[in-house]
């Protein structure tokens, strides 16, 4: 192969994770996506050793603790093979001893170093390799700069080799071979490798010794803006780099004379690519998981057809909410609605269809804050901030220099110690402190609308015009089945977190926000949904908002369980009154939902009361010493897209994507490949890396971020000299049960079907079996699953389940997760 289509294709297998700042959830294994999931999972594993689906012993814990039930296994077994099959599977399911070791063959070839030449290249080579690439990187922590040069880092690494007293290299051949017209990958795997027909496995090898740095690199690569600090960097310049390093490291113990690597080859090992094929214990761990799956979506749909009849109508609305889909707040949306019945809530992405750039004050960048894919041609700038963000003194340049460093350590540094010290026993916020309602300055003006088409900046226009302003608030409106009867007061919640100890707190902002909070994009959709002329493009087009009705925007952060709304003092005295009632139940909501979180954190008793509980877990979100600051998505299973009567009266123990949607609106279902275009990629991805992380959580995931060390501000790594580790850490999947999510659609199935196979893409998760997917009949309410690229009734094993009259009792007596539950006229 060329040496362009090997670079090709290991980038296409790399880890795709972006820096920090952008930490958006994808799927692990997305270059086995065109594969089906159990292929994909498999041909992952046998080629990169790493562990793709929970092992047997694992499944068999679940089974004994009841996540798994003995006649789902019955029914998945009959349905993969046959009645006649089912003893011979069920006896290797249950009792059977299997070997544990598995073999895999990445590194097969370049491991012949150590075994014939005695020498370990990765630890003579990636010290200078990972430190060279993180200084090089570094958005801002390094004291002294890498001297970058324009023309890219291998330029830049020829500039400190000219300019420096010191080489990075020891011997002359390579520093020769470093400023030769003629250097390429080509020339050095000659000499490394020898035979070009292992170019290709030898590269391979090398990368993914290290695939967190090379998957990095080429993130950076593909697309630059994922740092701030702009660097120009390829995946081929690290290569041609970490060549020379082996070349200088055997010249250096061997001398100039030493054979090419497949000179001593005395087997030619398994190509890496060789068909693989699935053996017993792999189709006995299939059934597992079918199994394990299949006993949770049973739950699911049985509620589903069961708690529909409990729901009566509203005759008075108090109040409507539009929240992100996030899986965080169902909880609250269900708190909301007890304490207020006459409310309606929502769920859409939380960019609230409006896609844009934001500039806070004084920012010398922008911020993408909507969904990662999308490029945006507006920007949203943030202006008349007059509060000045705190800082503490001993956080400057001037703590790194000889004199004034040791001033600063001597004195304020004593102080520093005290605070940390003190923050043990009384945490509190800091501005070193992550906090959501940071992000934009609740008093400050925002230039959302553009008018006599003012200028733009670098490309992007400010602001929106009242045409795109009105397509927006259409788009929103219809998607989500909120098209009449509108209340006095609509709110329009969007998301983010707070936390300290805590390296991945992207991950726990709105993902469709680019991992940042959506507190801009909920004001900036309000001022929208509040413009005259925006009305009266959407009265035209049969949405009629009332005079009478106001947005309000607002923000609510999921670690402390508090929120804030925006631009109050624009609404009307009698607004205000109404909004300030309101406003005690949306924090009566958030006192419970603090107190549901609670079972899971051992450190506060469950059962005290809910505003005891709220306030010791505002602590915990500013505590230094919590590697918790909440739970983010564990434990997410589940995705509903339709009318909330579908959900309403289910206890879905916080794992479910909530997005609302009526398909009497959107009869041919074209909103809803908008949907489901966003939510196979956005709540799959979310899924799937738990998933990948949950099971493997040393190879696929980040392992205990207690040994995490940050470097550059770009990434994290274990140490100072250890790869950099994509995936998510131990804190965030502890308590997740690795289930592929269920999308729950509310329509008919033929229309489904239908719109899903118009996107290519969006087609793959559903008909690769990524993400299983389900259909309930609005009519007769059917459920249908897909399968095989149709859609087939769905056999409910049970008929069996719980109705709860007190929610308290169960949460307050239960860590782990709780089965689907109907709730019917219960009490706290």
């Amino acid at each position: 192969m060329e040496i362009k289509a090997i670079l090709e294709q290991i980038k296409h297998y790399l880890p795709a994770q972006a820096p920090l700042k952008d930490f958006i959830h994808h799927n692990t294994l997305h270059a086995f996506q065109d594969k089906d999931f159990f292929e994909a999972i498999n041909v992952s594993s046998t080629i990169f050793g790493s562990k793709t689906i929970l092992s047997i012993d694992e499944f068999r814990q679940l089974f004994a603790s009841g996540k798994i039930h003995s006649d789902i296994i019955d029914k998945v077994i009959v349905e993969e093979y046959s009645q006649e099959a089912l003893f011979y599977w069920r006896n290797l399911m249950l009792e059977t001893v299997f070997p544990q070791e598995k073999s895999f063959r990445i590194g097969q070839l370049r491991k012949h170093w150590s075994q014939k030449y005695q020498i370990d290249l990765d630890s003579h080579t990636q010290t200078i390799l990972f430190r060279t690439l993180c200084n090089y990187l570094d958005q801002g922590i390094a004291i002294w700069e890498f001297p970058v040069n324009n023309e890219g880092f291998l330029a830049s690494i020829k500039t400190l080799e000219n300019r420096s007293f010191f080489s990075f290299f020891k011997g002359e051949r390579v520093k020769k071979l470093l400023h030769s017209k003629h250097l390429s990958i080509s020339k050095l795997l000659e000499i490394l490798v020898g035979d070009e027909r292992y170019y290709q496995q030898y590269l391979f090898d090398q990368q993914f010794t290290h695939q967190g740095w090379s998957g990095m690199v080429t993130a950076i690569e593909h697309n630059p803006i994922t740092l701030l600090d702009y660097r120009k960097i390829t995946l081929e310049e690290v290569i041609i780099f970490e060549l020379l390093l082996e070349i200088d490291a055997l010249d250096s113990k061997f001398g100039t004379v030493w054979a090419p690597i497949t000179h001593q080859l005395k087997s030619e090992p398994i190509h890496l690519f060789q068909e693989v094929r699935k053996n017993e214990l792999f189709n006995v761990l299939t059934l597992w998981q079918k199994s394990f799956e299949r006993t949770y979506y049973n739950q699911v749909l049985l509620g589903m057809t069961q708690a529909k009849k409990f729901h009566p109508k509203n005759h008075f609305t108090s109040f409507q909410a539009l929240f992100c889909i996030d899986d965080r707040e169902c909880s609250f949306r269900r708190y909301l609605e007890y304490f207020d019945p006459n409310c309606v809530t929502y769920g859409t992405p939380g960019f609230f269809g409006v896609e844009f750039y934001f500039q806070a004050d004084n920012a010398k960048y922008y911020s993408k804050v909507c969904p990662a894919p999308m490029n945006p041609q507006f920007l949203i700038k943030e202006t008349s901030v007059q509060v000045k963000s705190k800082k503490d003194f001993h956080f400057n340049k001037y703590s790194h220099s000889l004199l004034l460093g040791w001033f600063i350590s001597q004195s304020l540094g004593f102080w520093s110690a005290f605070k940390l010290l003190l923050n043990i026993f009384k945490p509190s916020m800091s501005p070193a402190t992550s906090y959501s309602f940071r992000h934009m300055n609740k008093q400050s003006t925002l230039s959302i609308e553009n008018i006599n088409n003012e200028k733009t900046i670098n490309g992007l226009q400010v602001g929106f015009k009242v045409d795109e302003m009105a397509v927006r608030v259409e788009n929103l409106l219809k998607s989500i089945g909120l098209v009449k009867d509108f209340s006095s007061l609509i709110y329009v919640v969007g998301h983010g977190s707070t936390s300290v100890n805590n390296t991945h707190y992207a991950g726990y902002d709105c993902g469709a926000c680019s991992g940042r909070p959506g507190s801009v994009n909920a004001r900036v959709l309000s001022f929208m949904g509040n413009h005259p002329q925006v009305r009266t493009i959407l009265r035209a087009k049969g949405i009629d908002i009332p005079d009478s009705t106001h947005f309000v925007g607002g923000l609510r952060d999921t670690s402390r369980d508090t929120i804030v709304f925006f631009d109050i003092d624009q609404l009307s005295l009698s607004h205000q009154e109404e909004h300030f009632k309101n406003e005690q139940v949306f924090f009566k909501a958030s006192d419970f939902n603090s107190k549901e979180r609670s079972r899971r954190f051992a450190s506060i008793k469950t059962i005290e009361s809910a505003k005891e509980i709220h306030e010791k877990v505002k602590l915990r979100s500013v505590s230094l010493f919590e590697p918790r600051p909440e739970l983010n998505h564990a434990t997410n299973s589940l995705c509903v897209v339709g009318r909330r009567e579908l959900s309403k009266h289910l206890f879905l123990d916080r794992r479910a994507f909530l997005n609302s949607y009526d398909y009497t609106i959107d009869p041919n279902g074209d909103y809803l490949l908008n949907i489901l275009n966003a939510v196979a990629p956005v709540c799959g991805g979310i899924n799937l890396e738990y998933y990948f992380s949950r099971v493997d959580n040393d190879k696929l995931g980040a392992g205990t971020k207690l040994a995490h060390n940050v470097m550059g501000l770009f990434a994290v790594a274990n140490g100072i000299d250890g790869d950099l580790r994509p995936g998510l850490p131990s804190q965030m999947i502890e308590l997740h049960d690795p289930i592929r999510l269920l999308v729950i659609v509310e329509h008919f199935p033929e229309i489904i079907l239908k719109k899903i196979k118009e996107n290519l893409k969006t087609h793959e998760w559903f008909n690769k079996n990524w993400i299983n997917l389900v259909s309930i009949n609005p009519l007769n309410n059917d459920i249908n699953i897909y399968r095989n690229d149709q859609f087939e009734p769905f056999e409910f094993v049970t008929n069996k389940i719980e109705t709860v009259t007190n929610l308290s009792e169960i949460i307050e007596n239960s860590i782990e997760n709780i089965e689907v539950k109907i709730l019917n006229n219960y009490k706290l």
